[in-house]
């Protein structure tokens, strides 16, 4: 958490703004758009401040400014003229782009107002699908790369946790609750990546549906004191680092023998659940590639 990434390569800047490398370096031969520094090897690189202003220009590029003409303004000016058109348009893709500077920057006040932007035109739940889903998919495709740090990912969760929170509270508020069937959502022990859990949980909340939310790093005997309390439970999960590769199995048949000879069952989406089958368990389970596919199930 204190090492905050200050320092990147031309690949970090391809993957984060989209646009190719070799671009960026034709870019700084013939308009000077970027200036790398150099390590004492020699070795290029690249600053916080390159990376804002390339995503900045990225986002005036796609709104057909040209090259030529952005190389003109002064720094100060791309800045104001990149942030006036990502609050006028809230397009999905400058959105994204928004959100990324705003993470990158730890600028909350950018990230309020693209999202109060997108607010305009588009519901609470066309936002988390259509930005905020394919946005945290990015965010993924960054750790891949090593082009993200811990310090990032948690103050941009943190701030699309407080949207999900606010909304799903407005809703248990409003609604009648269906207590026929429970829907209990739960992290595995040292699993702490919950949005999609969070999301899950508004959805239900919406139909009015009875929701428990317990959230990250759940112990397994935690479930059993409400195995006997609701006649049937829906556990949700998502595996996106835990459990283990190697403690999966196990993990999963310690919950089907808790859930055997029961009308409970187990639904998991994410990262580790792609490949899993429902079959060899005695309980009820269903694996979900991504969010999205569970979302069309419900």
């Amino acid at each position: 958490m204190n090492n905050i990434k200050t320092s990147f390569t031309i690949k970090d800047l391809e993957n984060l703004s989209g646009i190719k490398a070799h671009t960026i370096r034709i870019w700084e031969k013939r308009y000077q758009l970027l200036i790398p520094k150099r390590t004492s090897g020699n070795a290029r690189y690249y600053d916080t401040n390159d990376l804002q202003k390339l995503l900045n220009v990225s986002l005036l590029s796609k709104n057909k400014y040209k090259i030529s003409k952005i190389a003109e303004l002064s720094e100060d000016a791309i800045v104001l003229l990149a942030r006036e058109l990502a609050n006028k348009n809230a397009l999905i893709d400058d959105s994204i782009n928004s959100f990324k500077m705003s993470m990158f920057s730890f600028d909350q006040a950018l990230f309020n107002q693209t999202y109060n932007q997108l607010l305009i035109n588009k519901t609470f739940r066309d936002v988390f699908k259509e930005v905020f889903i394919p946005f945290l998919d990015h965010i993924g495709l960054m750790w891949q790369t090593n082009t993200l740090t811990p310090a990032h990912e948690r103050f941009i969760s943190n701030l699309i946790s407080q949207k999900i929170q606010i909304n799903t509270e407005k809703i248990q508020q409003s609604l009648l609750v269906d207590d026929s069937e429970v829907y209990v959502l739960f992290l595995p022990e040292n699993e702490i990546h919950e949005l999609g859990l969070m999301y899950l949980n508004y959805e239900f909340s919406l139909r009015g549906k009875k929701t428990i939310y317990l959230g990250q790093s759940i112990p397994t005997d935690n479930l059993n004191s409400l195995l006997v309390m609701f006649p049937k439970i829906n556990f949700i999960s998502s595996f996106t680092v835990s459990p283990e590769d190697s403690k999966l199995d196990s993990y999963l048949n310690e919950i089907d023998a808790k859930l055997k000879n029961t009308p409970h069952e187990l639904w998991v989406f994410g990262y580790k659940a792609q490949h899993l089958s429902p079959k060899g368990f005695n309980s009820k389970f269903v694996f979900y590639k991504s969010l999205i596919d569970l979302l069309k199930e419900i």
